[in-house]
C-alpha cells in the first residue's frame, strides 16, 4: 500500500483506481517524523522508504525508533542517484505505486542511467532490535524482482494508477503474460555468405560485385565480427540470455544468422486463450532456409518441455491437387502476445489461410492482414521489415501499405493499445522497422536494432521510445543488412519457456 506525503496522498485521493489496487486499505497508512514517505508493495516484500531529511548515503543502521511500528525485517531506502545537492527528490508516488500482489508501476527515468534509483536495504536481526545495513546502493530494480515484484516500466505513474484498467503494460501484467522476453536462440553467422535463393523475393539483399564475391571467407569474417558486437551488446550490456549456436559450410544454410524465420515458441495463455505453451516449427520459401531446423537445435528447443508443438513445416510441399503454403515463423507474423493479434503482410512468404489457421491453433483473437510494397513494385518480404509490436510501443511504416482501408485499419488496430511510431520508405530500408522488445537484466524492457536504424530515427523518434522502454540498444551490423537484407530483429528467435 502507499503511505505518502501531501502531493502523493493527493493522487490517492482523488484516484479510485489507485485505491482499489493498493494492497491494503488507504485508512491504514502510518507515518513517522522521520519518514517522509512509504510504499508497501505487498504483504512479503520490503517496505520502500523516503527519509524525511534527504540522506547522502547509507548508515549503518536505522534505529526502530524512526520506523513505522509494523515494518517488516527489511526495509529499503530510496535515494537518487544523482540529484545534485539543490534538486528535491522525486516523490515516491511518482516513482511506483503497488499494482497487485506481484506488479508494481516503476517510473521509466528511475532506469535511466542520469536519474537511477538506489536502494540502501537493512534487515532487522533476528534478535530484534534496530534495522542493520546489507546493502549500500543497491539496484532498485533487483530488488523488486528478488521480492517477487514484477516491475512495469512506465512513463508516469500517477497517470498509470488513474488509467490502469486502459494500459497495455497493466493487462499483460494482470494477464499473465508478457509481450516480451530476456532469452533468444541466437546462431553465428559461422558459414554466412550471400543466399541467391532467397534474393529472388528479397528487395533487402545486395551484392556489389557479384554473389561468389559475397560469399567469400572475407565477408564472413567481417559479418561475424559485427555479429560479436551485436551479442556483447545484448548479453553483456543488456544482460539477455542467450543461447548461441553456430553452422558450417557443410549445413548448406548461408542464412542461418536469421533463426525467427523457422520457430517461434509461446507461454500458456498467450493472446488470451487456452493454447498449451507451445513450440511451433514453420514452412519455408527456400529449400536452404528449410534445412536451418536443423535435428540438433530443434532438439534443444523440444527439451524446453513445451507442452505442444505445432509442426506447420510440411505446409511448403504442394500437397495432393494443391499448392504448398509458406508461413515463416515470426518474420511473416508481428505478435501482439498480450492482445491475441497477429499482423501480417502478405508475400510469397505468408499465407493468408495459413496464418488463419496459425491463430486458431495458436488462441489469438485476429489477424490484420494487409500488403505492404517494398517500393521497387514487389511485396515486403517479410512483415518484421516494416513494423514491430512491443508492450507499449508500436513501430510501422503505414506508406508501404497502399490500400487506403487496409492501412486505416492497421493504423487502428496498432494504436488500440499502443503508441504508434509511423517511420517512412527510406527508415523501414534502413530497418528501423526490424526491432525487437525484450526484457533486460532487470526485468525492464528495451528496443534492440542495428545501429544503422538507431541513427536513422529522428531525434523526436527516439524520446517516444525511450518513454516506454528503458534504453535503446544497438549495434553495427552493416555488412549483415547489406548482404542478408535481414537486421537485428531477424537475428533473434525469442524463447518463452513453458
Amino acid at each position: 500500500m502507499l503511505s505518502c506525503g501531501r502531493r502523493a496522498a493527493e493522487v490517492v485521493a482523488r484516484n479510485p483506481t489507485v485505491r482499489g489496487l493498493a494492497s491494503l486499505p488507504a485508512e491504514q497508512v502510518r507515518g513517522s517524523s522521520e519518514i517522509a514517505e512509504t510504499v508497501r508493495l505487498s504483504p512479503t516484500a520490503p517496505l520502500l522508504l523516503r527519509l524525511s531529511q534527504r540522506p547522502w548515503g547509507a548508515t549503518a543502521t536505522l534505529p526502530a525508533s524512526s520506523l513505522p511500528a509494523d515494518a517488516p525485517a527489511t526495509v529499503a531506502v530510496l535515494r537518487d542517484a544523482w540529484a545534485a545537492h539543490d534538486q528535491t527528490p522525486r516523490p515516491l508516488a511518482e516513482l511506483i505505486h503497488p499494482l497487485s500482489p506481484c506488479t508494481a508501476a516503476v517510473a521509466a527515468s528511475a532506469a535511466d542511467w542520469h536519474s537511477r534509483v538506489l536502494v540502501d536495504v537493512y534487515e532487522r536481526p533476528a534478535a530484534g532490535g534496530d534495522h542493520a545495513l546489507k546493502t549500500v546502493a543497491g539496484d532498485l530494480f533487483h530488488l523488486l524482482r528478488s521480492a517477487g515484484i514484477r516491475p512495469l516500466h512506465v512513463p508516469d505513474v500517477p497517470a498509470v494508477a488513474a488509467q490502469a484498467a486502459r494500459l497495455n503494460c497493466l493487462a499483460s501484467g494482470a494477464r499473465g503474460v508478457r509481450q516480451s522476453t530476456n532469452e533468444v536462440l541466437m546462431v553465428a553467422p559461422t558459414a554466412f555468405g550471400f543466399n541467391e535463393q532467397a534474393a529472388q523475393d528479397n528487395t533487402f539483399m545486395h551484392t556489389g560485385a557479384g554473389a561468389a564475391s559475397d560469399a567469400g571467407p572475407s565477408v564472413t569474417h567481417r559479418v561475424v565480427r559485427e555479429f560479436a558486437g551485436l551479442h556483447r551488446e545484448l548479453a553483456d550490456v543488456a544482460g539477455v540470455r542467450v543461447n548461441l549456436f553456430q553452422h558450417s559450410l557443410a549445413h548448406g544454410t548461408p542464412d542461418a544468422v536469421f533463426p525467427n524465420n523457422w520457430f517461434s515458441t509461446h507461454a500458456a495463455g498467450e493472446g488470451g486463450g487456452a493454447a498449451p505453451s507451445s513450440l511451433v516449427l514453420y514452412p519455408m520459401k527456400c529449400p536452404n532456409r528449410a534445412a536451418e531446423a536443423r535435428e540438433d537445435v530443434v532438439g534443444v528447443l523440444r527439451a524446453l518441455g513445451h507442452a505442444a508443438e505445432v509442426n506447420l513445416a510440411g505446409e511448403e510441399g504442394a500437397a495432393a491437387g494443391g499448392a504448398g503454403r509458406v508461413l515463416e515463423g515470426t518474420g511473416s507474423l508481428v505478435l501482439d502476445r498480450v492482445n491475441g493479434v497477429a499482423y501480417v503482410a502478405l508475400s510469397e512468404r505468408a499465407d493468408a489461410a495459413l496464418a488463419d489457421d496459425w491463430a486458431r491453433r495458436l488462441g489469438y483473437d485476429r489477424v490484420v492482414a494487409f500488403s505492404s510494397g517494398d517500393g521497387a513494385g514487389g511485396a515486403v518480404y517479410h512483415t518484421n521489415v516494416m513494423m514491430a509490436v512491443g508492450t507499449d510501443l508500436a513501430v510501422a511504416c503505414l506508406a508501404s501499405v497502399a490500400d487506403d482501408g487496409e492501412r486505416r485499419a492497421l493504423r487502428q488496430a496498432l494504436e488500440r493499445h499502443h503508441t504508434l511510431v509511423d517511420i517512412t520508405r527510406d527508415q523501414m530500408a534502413a530497418m528501423c522497422g526490424n526491432v525487437l522488445e525484450l526484457e533486460d537484466g532487470r526485468g525492464l524492457p528495451v528496443l534492440a536494432m542495428s545501429t544503422r536504424a538507431y541513427n536513422a530515427f529522428t531525434e523526436e523518434q527516439r524520446r517516444t521510445m525511450r518513454r516506454h522502454v528503458a534504453a535503446l540498444h544497438h549495434a553495427p551490423i552493416d555488412t549483415l543488412e547489406h548482404i542478408g537484407g535481414g537486421s537485428v530483429r531477424c537475428t533473434l528467435g525469442e524463447i518463452f519457456r513453458p
